[in-house]
Parts: C-alpha cells; structure tokens; sequence
C-alpha cells in the first residue's frame, strides 16, 4: 500500500526526515559500497550460522542501496520508516511490490531479532539470495537513472510535501 503524502509530510517536518538536497555522486558510491560491506558481513555471519547479524547485515544491505539511490536523486533521509516510504512511494509501479515488501520486511525482522527474544523462523540462503538479489536491482535502477527521470522523481516528492 502506497504511504499517504501525510506521513511523507509529516517526515519532511522531522529534523533528520525527507530533505532535497543536491544530487550527489560521492555520497551514493559511498552509501553502495556500505551496501557492498555490508554484503560481505552478512556473508561472514552466514558462513558461521550467526543468524542475529545475518538479518541485521541483510536489512542494512538494502537499507544503504536505497539511500544511496535516494542519494543519487538528491534526496535525503535518515529516519528509517521514512525512508521506506519514500521509497515506496516514489518507486511504486516502478519496481516489483515484492522488492518494496521485502525492504519492510527486513526492517521489521532486524527490530525483532535484535530488540526482542522472540526467534523468528529464517532461512540462511534465502535471505543472502534474496538481498543480494536486492541489492542488484537497485544498482541496476542506479545505473540507468536518467537526470530526467531524477527531476520527475523530485517533482513527484516536491508535489507530495506541498
């Protein structure tokens, strides 16, 4: 389901939410290569069955793609929620729901394992197939982000924060 433009809203009012910032090069390399490191830890833990950091790198993993795709555009974001709305509501119709669900449900997992004792059922291999395949896909938006294709992404935030 689409964010309404009142959250959207409502994050652009808070003091580290949604920002139009410059576009920037070095910031989206920066935030790909967290992505990158983070892919490596995720591995690292995979390999040694710590399953607590697996979700947690696997989330974070695709937590810095999309900053660095938001980035990328000109648009900044540090409260997570937010970020997960505005990529969702900037990317709907663009990318599969699945990659919107998936990003929302990493978040919701890494909370679970690292704040509650409660397990949760998971899948080494899946979730490193999964991120990675993630991962993927948004260098692949990344990389064929046309500056026109920026500037209605912009507009279409600008328009929502009115």
């Amino acid at each position: 389901m689409k964010p309404s433009k009142n959250k959207l809203k409502w994050c652009a009012k808070q003091k580290y939410g949604i920002k139009i910032i410059k576009e920037s090069l070095n910031l989206q390399k920066a935030y790909l290569k967290k992505s990158e490191d983070a892919i490596k830890s995720m591995d690292a833990n995979a390999k040694e069955g710590i399953n607590e950091w697996v979700v947690s790198t696997s989330y974070y993993a695709k937590y810095f793609v999309v900053y660095s795709l938001l980035s990328r555009i000109g648009i900044k974001c540090e409260i997570h929620d937010c970020t997960i709305s505005l990529f969702e509501y900037l990317f709907t119709g663009k990318i599969p729901p699945k990659l919107i669900q998936d990003f929302q449900q990493s978040k919701d997992d890494r909370v679970d394992v690292q704040y509650y004792t409660q397990s949760i059922q998971i899948n080494l291999n899946v979730i490193v197939a999964d991120t990675k395949a993630f991962v993927l896909e948004i260098q692949k938006i990344i990389d064929n982000l046309t500056q026109s294709e920026i500037i209605i992404l912009q507009s279409k935030l600008k328009v929502a924060l009115q």
